[in-house]
Parts: C-alpha cells; sequence; structure tokens
C-alpha cells in the first residue's frame, strides 16, 4: 500500500507525460451492461463516462447497482450465466475473485494503456484502477460543536453522546476498533492476523454495539446524519463531499484514521462482450474523463496523468490532499482477500447475539 502517498504528490505535482488516446469510435458498439455502486458515485460515472462514452460510440449502456458481493459474480460465472459486461469493485474483491479465476485476466496491451501509469496497477492481475476513495468518519457540525477530531472519539459515548453509524461489515471496523484501543497504527494488522487480536477488536466494538445504526448502502449515512438518527457517521468520502457541495448539509469529515482504498474496473470472466468492455474501459481510464469525474465526487483518479488536468479548487477535498493524509490508515486488501469471508461470518454472528 506504499504506492497510496505517491498519488498524493502525483496530483498534487503534476506529473507531465504524453496522454493515450483511443480513436473515436465510429460505429455503434451495441449495447453494455455497466454494474457499479449507485448513489453519487455511480452519478459521477454516469456524467464522467457513461454519458459522453455513448454519446461518442454510439453504445448503449445498461446500468445496473450491487452492494459489492462478490458472491453475485461468482453465481454468474459458475454457472456460466454472466450478464454483466464491466463491473465496479472494491480491492479485496478484486484480489479474491482474481485468484479463484471469476475475473478476466487484464491484457493491458489490448487495452492500448500503459500500465506503469495507474497507481496500484502492479496489484492485481485482473482489474484496471479506476479511484482511490477513503473510508472516513463525519459528522453535523451544527449537532456537535465542538465536533469530533480523532477515529477515537468514535467510541467515546462519553464525550459524544449519540448513535452512530456504521457500515454493515467488519472491512476498516475492525481496525478502527484496535486504533482506539489503543494499538499503534503500523501494528493493526499484526494483531488482526492473531485470534486475540480479532477477539480485542470486537470487545472494542462491543462499547459502542448498541449505539450502532449498521448502513449498507453508502446514500444512508448523510441521510442519516441530515435526520438526526445519528452524530456520527461512516461512510466513503465522496458521500459527504456530495451532501455537503451538493445539498448543502452542514457535514465536517474527520481525516484521522481515515482508510484509503481503490475502486477497479473488471470483467467478469466469460462476459457477453469482452471486446466491448475493453473498448469501455479503455475509454473510462483517460486522464480526461477520469480528471472530468473529480468534478462530481472527491476521489483520486487512478491515471497519474489525470493530475494537471484536475481543478485546483478540487484537491483539498480529495483524500490525497497533504492536510487529509497525516494519519492514514492503509487498508491492507490481501488480508481482507485471505480473511474476509471467515471475519464476515463472524462479524454477522456478532450481529445476531
Amino acid at each position: 500500500m506504499k504506492a497510496l502517498p505517491w498519488l498524493c504528490a502525483a496530483l498534487l505535482a503534476g506529473v507531465s507525460a504524453t496522454a493515450i488516446s483511443v480513436p473515436k469510435q465510429a460505429s455503434a458498439e451495441g449495447t453494455l451492461t455497466v454494474i457499479s455502486w449507485g448513489g453519487a458515485y455511480q452519478e459521477s460515472q454516469r456524467k464522467a463516462f457513461m454519458e459522453p462514452y455513448a454519446k461518442e460510440t454510439g453504445t448503449k449502456i445498461n446500468e445496473g447497482e450491487y452492494n459489492g458481493e462478490i458472491a453475485k459474480i461468482r453465481a454468474m460465472v459458475e454457472s456460466k450465466s454472466v450478464t454483466w459486461d464491466v463491473v465496479d469493485v472494491d480491492t479485496q474483491t478484486a484480489l479474491a475473485a482474481c485468484a479463484e479465476g471469476t475475473l478476466e485476466t487484464i491484457d493491458w496491451a489490448k487495452l492500448g494503456l500503459d500500465r506503469s501509469k495507474f497507481i496500484g496497477g502492479d496489484i492485481v492481475d485482473c482489474a484496471v484502477p479506476n479511484i482511490l476513495y477513503s473510508t472516513v468518519i463525519a459528522y453535523d457540525t451544527t449537532k456537535l460543536n465542538p465536533g469530533p477530531t480523532s477515529i477515537n472519539d468514535l467510541f467515546d459515548q462519553a464525550k459524544f453522546p449519540g448513535k452512530r453509524a456504521l457500515q454493515k461489515n467488519p472491512f476498516v471496523n475492525l481496525e478502527w476498533a484496535l486504533l482506539a484501543d489503543g494499538v499503534p497504527m503500523a501494528d493493526v494488522y499484526k494483531v488482526l492476523n492473531t485470534p486475540e487480536g480479532v477477539d480485542r477488536a470486537f470487545k472494542k466494538l462491543d462499547t459502542i454495539k448498541k449505539d450502532v445504526v449498521w448502513w449498507e448502502s453508502g446514500a444512508q449515512p448523510p441521510q442519516l446524519l441530515a435526520d438526526g438518527q445519528v452524530v456520527i457517521a461512516s461512510d466513503w468520502n465522496g458521500r459527504f463531499f456530495d451532501a455537503v457541495k451538493k445539498d448543502k448539509k452542514p457535514f465536517k469529515i474527520v481525516w484521522d484514521a481515515q482508510a484509503p482504498d481503490w475502486d477497479w474496473w473488471a470483467m467478469p470472466k466469460g462476459g457477453p462482450n469482452i471486446d466491448a468492455a475493453y473498448k469501455f474501459i479503455a475509454w473510462s481510464s483517460q486522464p480526461d474523463p477520469m480528471a472530468e469525474q473529480t468534478k462530481y465526487i472527491s476521489y483520486g483518479p487512478a491515471n497519474k496523468d489525470s493530475g494537471p488536468k484536475i481543478d485546483p479548487a478540487v484537491l483539498p477535498d480529495l483524500p490525497t490532499a497533504p492536510d487529509n493524509m497525516k494519519n492514514v490508515l492503509y487498508v491492507d486488501p490481501q488480508f481482507w482477500a485471505d480473511n474476509g469471508d471467515q471475519l464476515r461470518e463472524r462479524f454477522n454472528a456478532w450481529l445476531a447475539k
């Protein structure tokens, strides 16, 4: 995960290089099914990628939404009934699905893209880096003043009483619990790799469990905050950015222990339109469309050549801004690829108690 600070330097210093161009398609490419995560994020993809690509190529794009379930992709591949052409996946899904043969291996030569131009391009062979986002906490400044300043405050009911909204997933929640329990940032995964460490994380989560509202869609936390149902919420930073910029909500992000990660374009194995999927991914991975996406959501583009094309006014809202990178939890996607199923099973059993 050491490549993440590099993205900060690439975006802020500007990386000068020649953009790779994809020739404009002369004829319609047919129909393409693109699956993503919905909400403000998918809207940003629609404006920066789907709609311009459809207009330029004549391709009809059918969009769909999911919650990142690898099981859905796996079931289609195993039954040889794949209906998705391109799917936006997170890193742990990309690694796990690649290892089990659920995703197509990326032929970078066929894409016509230089793999070295992409932050994280060497992490997984079955997906193309799309954006860098971060899981963060935020609060409503009209309800909490002063508000929380560290991840420890998420667990401090004495100082900040009230409900919290957390993702219904052990991902990041276990790491944050260990940090709040005094584990140094550098030792989080060393501790979490032990049964005792997992027990310790769940014990810390026990301290706020009765006050947690569990969310499953990224659109829920801003709404929960706005409705006053919770006083602190976790979500992907772009969702809070959208609520502040578009809906004028008085939310403030706490960047302490932000957990950056990538999202990726991938193709389920045996998809019906592999050639068309390649063309869409290649087009969407160019510097200009990736920079265009930052106008609609505060995620960092993975293509290094996008940096100089980003509006400077947007940079402070990106996870990679220097002021936001002071205390970062670098998520270990391989840990989650190896242990995710087991930890999610335990997490669901813990929730049911």
